[in-house]
C-alpha cells in the first residue's frame, strides 16, 4: 500500500498546475548525496572538496586533489520502495578550473495500475499492470579561482525529467551558483539552488479509455502546466581543529537553509522565508579512518496529549580514505519518517592522476 502513496504524490505535485509555485517542489533534489555529507546530516556546503561538490557547493570543484574522480552512492528508502542513485565525473579543466557531469535518479518501480481491475463489476486481478515513478537530473558544473586568494565561485546547470509511467511526463530548467571564501582556516559558503527560479512543464498523455476509467472511479483528468521551483540559500561555516595531537582533527560545520516558498515547519518560519539550521560534524585519524554525525530537520511536533516538541533528525557515518579510494557509509533518514525512513547509504570515490 506505501507504493500509492509515491503515485498520487508525483500526480498530485503536476495535476491542475497552471505556472504555480509548489512548496517543496522537486523536493528530491534537496535529499542530499555521498557518505560523507549524510552522516554530517547535510552540513557541509563549506568543506565539500571533491566530486560531490557538484551537488552540495560546486565552488567546492576546485579543491579537489585529482586530475579525474569518479563517484557513486546508493541509498534506498522506505524499506527499499524508493531507490536513490548519484553518480558523477569530475575533472581538472586548468590550473584554476574544474568541471563536473553528474546525475541523480530517485524513484519508486513496480507500482500496481489497478485502473482497470474492475472490469463489468468484477475484480481480475489479471488485468494489473506495473509502472514506475521516476524523478531524474542531469547537472553540468564548473568552478573556479578568482583573482581574489581564497575566494572561489562555481555554477550548476540542471535539466530536470520527471516520468510518471506511460501517462505523463515533465522537463524541467534550472540554475544554481556558489561561492567559497576560506581564510586562516575558517572556510565560509553560500550555495544559491534555482537562482533564477527553477521550471518543469508538464504534459499528460492518457487514452480516452483511461480518462473514462479515472471519471468513474471518482477522479479528476489531470492537466498539464508549469510547476516553479522558487530559490533556496544555504550558507555555512566551518574550521578544523586539531586534537592534541596533529593526525587527530576535528572539523565542525554549521548550516542554514533560507526558503522562499511558503511557511514550513522549521526552526523559524514564517510566510515570506524559513531558515532550517543544520549541524555536522567529522573526527579525523591520520586522515585515513573518519567518524562523523549530524543533526538537521528541526521540526516542532505536537503529541497525542497536545504537547510540542522540538524534533530533529540524526545520522551518522564513518569513512575509510584508501590512496585514491575512498568509501563511504551513513546511517540517515532524509524523509524524517522514523524507522520507516531509515536509509543505508553508500557512496564509493575514486581519484585518477595521469602520470608524468
Amino acid at each position: 500500500m506505501r507504493k500509492y502513496f509515491f503515485v498520487l504524490m508525483s500526480l498530485g505535485f503536476a495535476n491542475g498546475i497552471m505556472a504555480q509555485v509548489l512548496k517543496y517542489s522537486n523536493e528530491f533534489l534537496n535529499i542530499g548525496v555521498g557518505g560523507r555529507a549524510m552522516g554530517m546530516g547535510g552540513s557541509v556546503i563549506a568543506t565539500t572538496s571533491d566530486v560531490t561538490s557538484t551537488y552540495w557547493n560546486p565552488a567546492g570543484l576546485v579543491k579537489m586533489k585529482d586530475n579525474l574522480q569518479i563517484s557513486f552512492m546508493h541509498n534506498e528508502q522506505f524499506a527499499g520502495i524508493a531507490k536513490h542513485d548519484y553518480g558523477s565525473v569530475g575533472f581538472k579543466l586548468s590550473e584554476n578550473s574544474f568541471g563536473a557531469i553528474s546525475f541523480i535518479r530517485f524513484g519508486v518501480d513496480g507500482i500496481p495500475n489497478t485502473l482497470y481491475l474492475m472490469q463489468d463489476g468484477q475484480i481480475n486481478y489479471s488485468l494489473i499492470r506495473s509502472f514506475s515513478a521516476v524523478d531524474y537530473a542531469f547537472v553540468g558544473s564548473y568552478a573556479t579561482k578568482t583573482k581574489i586568494e581564497g575566494l572561489d565561485v562555481g555554477g550548476n546547470v540542471k535539466v530536470i525529467r520527471r516520468v510518471v509511467g506511460e501517462f505523463g511526463g515533465a522537463w524541467g530548467f534550472g540554475l544554481d551558483a556558489s561561492v567559497n571564501y576560506n581564510r586562516n582556516d575558517w572556510h565560509f559558503a553560500v550555495m544559491a539552488r534555482d537562482i533564477t527560479t527553477t521550471f518543469n512543464a508538464w504534459s499528460y498523455k492518457m487514452s480516452e479509455q483511461d480518462k473514462k476509467q479515472l471519471i468513474a472511479a471518482g477522479n479528476s483528468i489531470p492537466t498539464g502546466g508549469l510547476e516553479l521551483t522558487l530559490p533556496r540559500i544555504t550558507s555555512g561555516v566551518a574550521k578544523k581543529f586539531s586534537v592534541i595531537d596533529p593526525k587527530y582533527t576535528i572539523l565542525p560545520e554549521f548550516n542554514l537553509d533560507f526558503t522562499t516558498d511558503g511557511q514550513r515547519n522549521v526552526l523559524i518560519s514564517s510566510k515570506l522565508i524559513n531558515i532550517d539550521p543544520r549541524i555536522g560534524v567529522e573526527l579525523g585519524y591520520n586522515d585515513f579512518l573518519f567518524l562523523r554525525g549530524g543533526y538537521s530537520t528541526l521540526q516542532r511536533v505536537t503529541d497525542f496529549t497536545g504537547k510540542k516538541t522540538l524534533n530533529g533528525m540524526p545520522s551518522l557515518g564513518i569513512g575509510i580514505q584508501l590512496k585514491s579510494l575512498s568509501i563511504d557509509y551513513a546511517l540517515g533518514n532524509a524523509f524524517n519518517q522514523g524507522l520507516m525512513g531509515m536509509s543505508n547509504i553508500i557512496s564509493l570515490r575514486l581519484g585518477i592522476n595521469r602520470k608524468g
